[in-house]
């Protein structure tokens, strides 16, 4: 979410239908018997899956997806430096990139030293709370998430984990390389009301930050303060329908870490 976060560095195998600005072009090269003969399918890049049941609600990463405080967008972050082209038995590529990029959970190390001295990190997080049944609604588009708009919302009591879908997703801001402050987000009297007035414990939105840019530490202080709530930020929530969904999301067990990226879906309950 915020600038000077430390790096993720990951080693991961990668299909071969990678980015190509991800992997610059090697030099040519006679064809193998193999791949001549082979014919290989394209990929199928979906949104949803099961027949439309599973809902996908991650931002992929690209080099041109949007970065704290940056009008460049997060540039190249894999590289493949073991490739079979150039003779390894296989490919490996490795990824650098802040943990608070793109689709991510925060853990209250992120705003709290105390609590990132302690330990609270990602691999903390109770999944309990990461998964279950949410509700999506649609905030009204005329401003960020104040008290007032929270009463208005009518969240009903017992309900834990509440995706907001804002004037971001309108906007598209999340599809646009250069990082806007203009974003909607949690005042702090919108925290306060939501930790004094609902049972949610899981916060989602539509942009890098739950918090309105002008009250940026502040909201954050509110909401992870009893270390009970859990923040998800830059969800893909267009074209999905308000209502009430199976949400799953899982951070990787990063210990040590105060974010981590995030795999979320969304699943329909069964008519």
């Amino acid at each position: 979410m915020m600038a000077h976060l430390a790096p993720l560095f990951l080693l991961l195998p990668l299909h071969a239908a990678a980015t190509p600005s991800a992997h610059p072009a090697y030099p040519n090269e006679p064809p193998s018997c193999a791949a001549a003969s082979t014919v290989v399918p394209v990929p199928e890049r979906r949104e949803a899956h099961g027949g439309g049941r599973i809902l996908d609600i991650t931002h992929y990463y690209r080099e041109d997806m949007p970065s704290w405080e940056s009008d460049g967008g997060v540039g190249q972050f894999l590289w493949l430096p073991a490739s079979m082209r150039n003779g390894s038995r296989a490919n490996n590529s490795e990824m650098r990139l802040p943990t608070h990029t793109g689709t991510h959970v925060d853990a209250p190390g992120h705003v709290f030293q105390h609590y990132f001295d302690a330990g609270f990190d990602v691999d903390s997080l109770d999944l309990e709370v990461l998964n279950g049944l949410a509700l999506l609604v649609d905030v009204p588009r005329d401003d960020n998430i104040t008290a007032k708009m929270m009463e208005s919302l009518h969240i009903p009591k017992g309900i834990q984990r509440v995706l907001f879908r804002t004037l971001n997703t309108d906007r598209q801001l999340m599809w646009k390389k250069e990082f806007d402050t203009s974003y909607v987000g949690f005042m702090e009297d919108g925290a306060q009301w939501l930790v004094d007035n609902t049972d949610i414990k899981l916060v989602g939105i539509d942009y890098l930050s739950v918090a309105a840019f002008d009250d940026l530490i502040p909201s954050h202080l509110v909401l992870l303060k009893n270390r009970d709530i859990i923040l998800v930020e830059g969800l893909k929530l267009e074209n999905i329908m308000p209502g009430i969904y199976s949400l799953h999301c899982l951070p990787l067990r990063l210990r040590g870490a105060e974010g981590s990226p995030i795999r979320c879906i969304l699943i329909k309950s069964a008519k």
